[in-house]
């Protein structure tokens, strides 16, 4: 199938203005990094030194949120955007956002640029997060449920250690390698934070409040965000505007499901060397300059929820 339209910013924004909007920050992107690791640390410990029950749940909550925002963080080096000079750039979004999160961020750019050329495609890697949708209220009860309980976690880990395995025997294919490689750097991340977690005198507690969100909140999180994005949306590859959806965030969505402006989709798409930091300030520039109705636009991720979700046959009727 054909690759899917791109736009033309020059056209849309003026090529200054653009400029301008793809100036990447030396110090920005970095401290943005910086700052999801400081919130995780700080909740972490917090919650562990308390040792209250609320105190736990407020934490695996908003960890769930940075660590899916470290996620997005590894995404922005993807695109080049983190910083300036390559190799920092690639330092950063390998090892201190990528790796932690057991992924590889030189591997994830080749996959998402591919997700770029052929948006809601035959040949998008990322069509099945959207394709299943709209579904039915049960079945997205039992997607979060699964992801809430650890399950969906604990399925893709120990699925990636059973092909990691296999790259040990005789005849492995270069995947299994590869994956083995993913695997161990990001247990080897783990045994890190596990040990930073001990050096606070907390012992164990402040990684365990880091893996249960990791298994749980952020799951959720991540899934989320995916079905925002692009579920239900009239993708084609004539139109631009029509490839993603823009959902506006409040500060409990920005702190959980939309971190680090992520929720500004359908700019990213249209523009891709944006950094996220700048997203809000294209659309702005898009809504002023009359593009608002081609887009795809949400209140809240309420609403995409209430977009993908198919109402019952009781209340079709009401």
């Amino acid at each position: 199938m054909a690759l899917v339209k791109a736009a033309n910013p020059s056209q849309i924004l003026g090529r200054d203005a653009f400029r301008e909007l793809t100036a990447v920050s030396r110090w920005k992107g970095l401290a943005l990094v910086a700052h999801g690791w400081a919130v995780i640390v700080a909740l972490a410990w917090g919650a562990a030194y308390l040792g209250t029950w609320w105190a736990w749940i407020i934490a695996i909550l908003l960890i769930g949120g940075r660590q899916l925002g470290l996620a997005i963080l590894m995404h922005e080096a993807a695109h080049g955007l983190m910083h300036p000079d390559r190799r920092i750039n690639n330092w950063v979004g390998q090892w201190i956002t990528g790796v932690p999160m057991g992924t590889d961020m030189h591997a994830y750019r080749t996959y998402h640029l591919t997700h770029h050329r052929y948006t809601q495609q035959a040949e998008d890697p990322d069509l099945s997060l959207s394709a299943p949708f709209p579904t039915t209220r049960a079945s997205m009860l039992r997607k979060v449920f699964r992801d809430l309980t650890g399950q969906t976690f604990f399925k893709q880990r120990s699925a990636q250690v059973k092909m990691a395995l296999k790259g040990f025997g005789p005849g492995a294919k270069e995947q299994n390698l590869f994956v083995g490689k993913v695997m161990l750097r990001f247990f080897a991340a783990q045994a890190v934070l596990l040990a930073l977690s001990f050096a606070t005198g907390l012992g164990a507690l402040p990684y365990l409040v880091w893996l249960i969100a990791l298994a749980t909140t952020f799951q959720l999180y991540l899934r989320i965000r995916n079905i925002a994005e692009h579920a239900c949306t009239a993708t084609g590859s004539e139109d631009p505007f029509t490839h993603a959806r823009t959902t506006y965030a409040n500060v409990l969505e920005r702190a959980t499901v939309a971190p680090y402006w992520v929720n500004f989709h359908s700019e990213h798409h249209l523009f891709m060397g944006v950094p996220c930091y700048n997203l809000p300030r294209a659309h702005r520039m898009l809504v002023e300059g009359g593009h608002a109705d081609r887009m795809t636009i949400s209140r809240g991720y309420a609403d995409v929820m209430r977009q993908v979700i198919i109402p019952s046959p009781a209340a079709q009727t009401q």
